[in-house]
């Protein structure tokens, strides 16, 4: 299954005998909290889940929003009505950052029958599609979590990608220049790292480029295909929107994607003894 799809082609899959597993996973930094959006309106049969407790481990030495427990996400995906053969589609609010978290952890879980909503909730409600406050109760699942499916780094090995490979640093410009940082310890960057902001991977309307705009526009961010390529970010959720760009561009594949540091900034500079590069 193609990374992404566009709603015509979730509307396709929806009337299909056997339609996709549809997950709601839109937050926000600074809030309103997701639930409260899905409560409003979502798409119809669509299943909540939250970033906070469904899709990471509480906060402590491994980030903000370290991996969850292989446990605690079987059950959370199997509570959402998640088969071992289940096709899986995810959306956010629209930019795909949040979801692309939630795709990163189907396939890192071994699932690969997962796609991200191409514009998200956005596109959806601005095409004027149905949308619903029913909330539905799924038949529960039975979907086994097989930790490995995406390769990760930790902080040392994000360290050794930086000087030897390409580290892409997803946050905004000013918080990998060090100019501010409004929630982890301290500003900067990983020493060696080249900032890709997340928002470059979508156009003026909320939509992903095309994928050669994207190979185009790693290509000059120094990624070539086949290059030794990882992604972080604050703590590791819109980093996996650069890992999804990146397979997306075409620059990595299903067999060979990207790397994820999951702990991300909030990890490194958590520790007075990582260095942290500015400008």
């Amino acid at each position: 299954m193609r990374a992404l799809v566009s709603t015509s082609e979730l509307v396709d899959l929806l009337n299909d005998s056997r339609p996709p597993v549809l997950l709601d996973v839109r937050w926000a930094l600074g809030g309103p909290p997701g639930r409260e959006s899905y409560m409003a309106g979502h798409l119809p049969g669509a299943v909540f889940l939250d970033l906070d407790a469904d899709l990471a481990a509480p906060p402590g030495a491994g980030g903000r929003h370290p991996l969850p427990r292989p446990e605690d996400l079987r059950e959370v995906l199997r509570a959402a009505g998640v088969r071992g053969d289940s096709t899986v589609v995810v959306y956010d609010g629209g930019n795909g950052s949040v979801a692309a978290r939630a795709w990163w952890l189907l396939r890192w879980a071994g699932h690969s029958n997962v796609a991200v909503l191409d514009g998200g909730y956005a596109a959806w409600q601005e095409e004027g599609r149905p949308v619903t406050t029913e909330v539905p109760r799924p038949q529960r699942g039975d979907i086994d979590v097989r930790p490995g499916g995406m390769p990760t780094v930790d902080a040392d090995g994000a360290a050794a990608l930086a000087k030897d490979g390409v580290l892409l640093d997803a946050r905004a410009p000013e918080r990998y220049r060090g100019e501010t940082e409004p929630i982890d310890p301290r500003p900067g960057h990983i020493p060696g790292a080249v900032n890709a902001p997340f928002t470059g991977h979508l156009d003026q309307h909320g939509r992903w480029l095309p994928p050669a705009e994207l190979a185009e526009r790693f290509r000059s961010l120094g990624v070539h295909q086949g290059a030794q390529v990882g992604a972080y970010c604050g703590s590791g959720v819109t980093a996996s929107s650069v890992v999804l760009a990146l397979e997306v561009a075409g620059v990595t594949d299903h067999e060979n994607p990207a790397l994820l540091y999951p702990g991300s900034w909030s990890e490194w500079s958590s520790d007075p003894a990582r260095p942290a590069a500015t400008g």
